[in-house]
């Protein structure tokens, strides 16, 4: 991932075997990591049963937040493509709790159609 990208709030795809390694703690038994994200230090992951947000905090980083978000409760998303002048692509999803959606940005490199593939995979379960 460029640094640049990632200060802009860009978020980069992580080699699942890598992620599964550093997070393999947060992942209940059975389940299986298909797909991870990262911002310049948060990052995101889709396993098979849920959306794992993480939010490192504070300067250090020590302090992480872990938000789970069960597909069941994915009530719609949205993946909107980047254009010509507007260089990242936008993920948006809403859970049944919130009117205000989950925004991730990604940048050039990501496939935002695998994004978008996985998600109906597993909300549309």
């Amino acid at each position: 991932m460029g640094l640049l990208s990632g200060m802009m709030g860009n978020a980069s795809k992580l080699d699942p075997r890598a992620a599964a390694s550093e997070f393999g703690r947060l992942l209940a038994q059975g389940e299986q990591l298909h797909a991870a994200y990262q911002l310049v230090r948060d990052s995101f992951l889709f396993t098979d049963r849920r959306l794992i947000l993480v939010d490192k905090q504070g300067m250090t980083g020590k302090k992480v937040e872990y938000h789970s978000v069960p597909y069941r409760a994915i009530t719609q998303f949205s993946v909107e493509t980047a254009g010509h002048f507007d260089l990242d692509a936008e993920l948006k999803i809403w859970v049944s709790s919130s009117d205000v959606p989950i925004s991730k940005q990604f940048g050039k490199g990501v496939d935002v159609y695998e994004v978008q593939a996985l998600l109906a995979a597993f909300v549309a379960r």
